[in-house]
C-alpha cells in the first residue's frame, strides 16, 4: 500500500476540518485533507448556507406580500421553486469555488474519497495510506431520525428539504429545535400550513425560556401551529399524503413530514472504535484542548459533545492547528459561542440561560428591554425583546453572563453580545459606549443602560 507522509492529516473537509487545514498550512505545515463528499461539508452544501438562502427568499416573499402595510404596492404572485433553487445553488457554487481555490493556494493535498482512521496516526483512503505526525478527526454529523421512522417518499429530512421542487400545501415538522423552526418559518412564508410537533415543553428548548415564549408568541401571530409536550408515535404515507400520529391520539394529515430531531455524530465506519479511541454514545471524547486519548490525535466539530454549530467547528479547527504548532491558544469557552436561529423572528443568544446562571452564581439580576422602544425595530415592523442576565443581585457589581434576543435581524447583534460575555463586561462598561442611531444595536445599548440603573427609553 502506497504511504504518504505529512505533518497533519485531517479526516473531514467540513467547517472544522478545512479550518484546521488552512491554518496549519499557514503555519508552515504540510497538510493532507481527506473528504468523501464535497469540500465545505454539511454547512456549505446541505445546512447553513442553503437553508439561510431559503430563509432570505422567505423574507423577500413576506416583504412582497406585506408591502401594502408600508405603502408599497406589491403582491406575491407565487413561489417559483426552480428560481429559488437556482438562486440558492448559485450562492453555494460561488462559495464552493472560492473554498477550493483557497485550499489549492495553500498547497494542501486534497484527497477525495472515504477515509478510515488507523491507529496510531494514519488515514487510509482506497489503496493509499496517509500518515501524519498529527491527525485531526472531523467527520461531522448526519440528520437523525427516530426508531422505526424510515426516511423516504413524503417523509424527509433537511437534506431533502433544501431540494424541493414544489411548495407543499401542508407540512408537519417533527422537532421544534433550530432546524425545525427554521424550516417551519420558510414553509409558512412560502404559503404552506405548518404544524410543529415537539416532545419537550417548548419550542427551541435549549434556549432561555424567555426566548421560547417570545418565539411562540410570534409564531402564533404568523399562524404557525405547534404542539409541545406531546410525543410522536408514528407516520403512515400514501401516494398523496402522510398521516402523523401523536401519543395523545391525535392524527395530523399533511403533504410532507419533515423530520428535524437533531443531528448525530458521523463516526460509524471510520475506524475510531477499532483504533481504541474513547467514545460515548457515538461521540468522540476529547479534553478542553481537543485531544483524544490517543497521542497526537485530535477531534473537533460535531463529533465532539457540545454545540453542533459550524462556527464552533471552524474555531476549533483554528485552535487545533495552533495547538499542534505550539502556540498554546486559550481553550474555547463553550458558553461563549454565539447561537443564532434564523427563523422569523430570529433568536440569538450567548452565555448562560437564567436557570444556568442561578445554578452557577446563585444571586443574579435580569432585565428585559422591549424592542417596542427601539426606532429601527419599529421601522422594520418587528416585535421582540432583549434579555440580559447579570451575575450578582441588584445593586451589586457583576458581569453580564447571559444575553438572549428575539426579533427580526437580532442575529446581527450577536457580535457585540459575544464580546460582552467573553470579556466579562459589566453593564456599566457597555452603557458608556456609543451605539449608532437609529439601529437595532442601539436597543442593545439601551438594555445595558437600564441594567446599569439609568434607563432612558424603558421604564425603570
Amino acid at each position: 500500500m502506497p504511504e504518504h507522509n505529512a505533518d497533519l492529516v485531517v479526516l473531514g473537509g467540513g467547517s472544522g476540518g478545512y479550518a484546521a487545514a488552512l491554518r496549519a498550512a499557514e503555519l508552515g505545515m504540510s497538510v493532507v485533507l481527506v473528504e468523501r463528499d464535497k469540500l465545505g461539508g454539511t454547512c456549505l452544501h446541505y445546512g447553513c448556507i442553503p437553508t439561510k438562502a431559503l430563509l432570505h427568499a422567505a423574507e423577500v416573499a413576506d416583504a412582497a406580500r406585506e408591502g401594502d402595510k408600508i405603502g408599497v404596492k406589491s403582491s406575491l404572485a407565487g413561489i417559483d421553486m426552480a428560481g429559488v433553487n437556482g438562486y440558492k445553488d448559485g450562492v453555494v457554487a460561488k462559495l464552493y469555488k472560492g473554498l477550493q481555490g483557497l485550499v489549492k493556494s495553500r498547497k494542501i493535498n486534497l484527497v477525495e474519497g472515504t477515509g478510515r482512521f488507523e491507529a496510531p496516526n494514519a488515514v487510509v483512503v482506497g489503496d493509499d495510506r496517509y500518515v501524519g505526525r498529527n491527525v485531526v478527526l472531523a467527520t461531522g454529523s448526519y440528520a437523525r431520525s427516530l426508531p422505526g421512522l424510515e426516511i423516504g417518499g413524503r417523509i424527509i429530512t433537511s437534506n431533502e428539504a433544501i431540494h424541493l421542487d414544489t411548495v407543499p400545501n401542508r407540512v408537519v415538522v417533527l422537532g421544534g429545535g433550530v432546524i425545525g423552526v427554521e424550516f417551519a418559518s420558510v414553509f409558512r412564508s412560502f404559503g404552506a400550513e405548518v404544524t410543529i410537533v415537539e416532545a419537550l415543553p417548548r419550542l427551541v428548548p435549549a434556549e432561555d425560556e424567555f426566548s421560547s415564549k417570545q418565539l411562540e408568541r410570534a409564531f402564533r401571530r404568523r399562524k404557525i401551529a405547534f404542539k409541545t409536550g406531546v410525543k410522536f408515535t408514528g407516520a403512515k404515507q400514501t401516494d398523496d399524503s402522510v398521516t402523523v400520529s401523536l401519543e395523545s391520539g391525535e392524527e395530523i394529515e399533511a403533504d410532507l413530514l419533515l423530520v428535524a430531531v437533531g443531528r448525530g455524530p458521523n463516526t460509524a465506519g471510520h475506524g475510531y472504535e477499532e483504533a481504541g479511541i474513547t467514545m460515548e454514545r457515538g461521540f468522540v471524547l476529547a479534553d478542553e484542548r481537543l485531544r483524544t486519548n490517543l497521542q497526537n490525535v485530535y477531534a473537533l466539530g460535531d463529533i465532539v459533545p457540545g454545540l453542533q454549530l459550524a462556527h464552533r467547528g471552524f474555531q476549533q479547527g483554528i485552535f487545533v492547528a495552533e495547538e499542534i504548532a505550539g502556540l498554546a491558544p486559550a481553550p474555547i469557552d463553550e458558553a461563549g459561542i454565539p447561537r443564532v436561529t434564523y427563523c422569523e423572528p430570529e433568536v440569538a443568544s450567548v452565555g448562560l440561560t437564567e436557570a444556568q446562571a442561578r445554578e452557577k452564581h446563585g444571586d443574579i439580576q435580569t432585565l428585559v428591554y422591549d424592542l417596542a422602544g427601539n426606532g429601527k425595530s419599529q421601522i422594520l415592523q418587528t416585535q421582540g425583546a432583549i434579555k440580559l442576565v447579570k451575575a450578582g443581585g441588584e445593586g451589586t457589581p457583576g458581569p453580564v453572563v447571559g444575553i438572549h434576543m428575539v426579533g427580526a435581524r437580532v442575529g446581527e447583534l450577536i457580535g457585540e453580545a459575544q464580546l460582552v460575555y467573553n470579556w466579562d463586561a459589566q453593564a456599566e462598561d457597555v452603557a458608556a459606549l456609543v451605539h449608532a442611531h437609529p439601529t437595532q444595536n442601539e436597543a442593545f445599548g439601551e438594555a445595558h443602560l437600564a441594567l446599569a440603573g439609568k434607563p432612558l427609553h424603558s421604564h425603570s
